[in-house]
């Protein structure tokens, strides 16, 4: 589904990546993981077109998309949901939902949409549809954003460290709905720092170190790789 060719890209004259490659099937979940720094939010940036490779090319579906704008990208299927979640604090929950199906491939289905998809999938989110989203909790916030990211009906969802700053149980039922929007037959790329729980959801993984992807295979054989055990599992 996606595919990704030897990328390099910069901001400004500095380097952030370096022949960065790696692809992602139909129906996987693939998790992208490394210390900070290490180029994982700048690959998932020039995906989804916030940034542009220098050098290289990205695929989905078998068409270049590394050369096209952000809103072009999410009408093909890709949906984003950044880091910090960027949410409209003093829009409601419901306004933040309906923003994300604000493109033409799905804007006349919004409303049937919200409550026959994404409600039924984030019931929290229903009962708290008509409160500002900056007065929500971290944990109802996330869920916001992952919702939102949805509304555009993607085939590919990127998660940009979904579990961020949120309390154990939360990311727990983050993960959770992660599981279960791949069961609905969305596949995922998942950029993640809780690596334990990270490599027990995905298929498979890949490892960035200083702009370079250094590691990558099953999550299975990962968790056994002494390099992976000592610089991420803590073993």
């Amino acid at each position: 589904m996606l595919e990704i060719q030897d990328i390099h890209v910069f901001y400004g004259d500095l380097q952030a990546l370096y022949g960065v490659s790696l692809e992602v099937q139909e129906g996987e979940v693939v998790a992208l993981v490394g210390a900070n720094g290490a180029g994982k939010t700048t690959t998932l940036r020039t995906i989804s077109g916030l940034l542009r490779p220098r050098s290289g090319a990205i695929w989905f579906d078998k068409q270049p998309v590394h050369r096209l704008p952000p809103h072009q990208i999410v009408e093909l299927g890709i949906s984003h949901v950044p880091e910090s979640r960027q949410l409209f604090p003093l829009m409601t929950v419901e306004e933040n939902l309906l923003l994300g199906g604000h493109i033409r491939r799905v804007r006349s289905d919004r409303q049937r949409m919200l409550h026959e998809e994404i409600y039924p999938l984030f019931p929290r989110l229903q009962e708290r549809r008509q409160q500002l989203a900056g007065t929500l909790s971290g944990g109802e916030q996330q869920m916001v954003a992952i919702a939102r990211g949805l509304m555009s009906r993607p085939r590919l969802l990127i998660l940009d460290e979904p579990s961020l700053g949120l309390a154990p149980v939360v990311v727990q039922e983050m993960f959770n709905v992660v599981r279960r929007i791949r069961e609905q037959g969305v596949t995922v790329l998942i950029v993640e720092q809780n690596v334990t729980q990270t490599l027990q959801l995905a298929d498979r993984a890949y490892v960035m170190e200083n702009g370079q992807v250094v590691l990558s295979g099953d999550s299975k054989s990962l968790v056994n790789d002494e390099h992976m055990k000592k610089a991420y599992l803590g073993m």
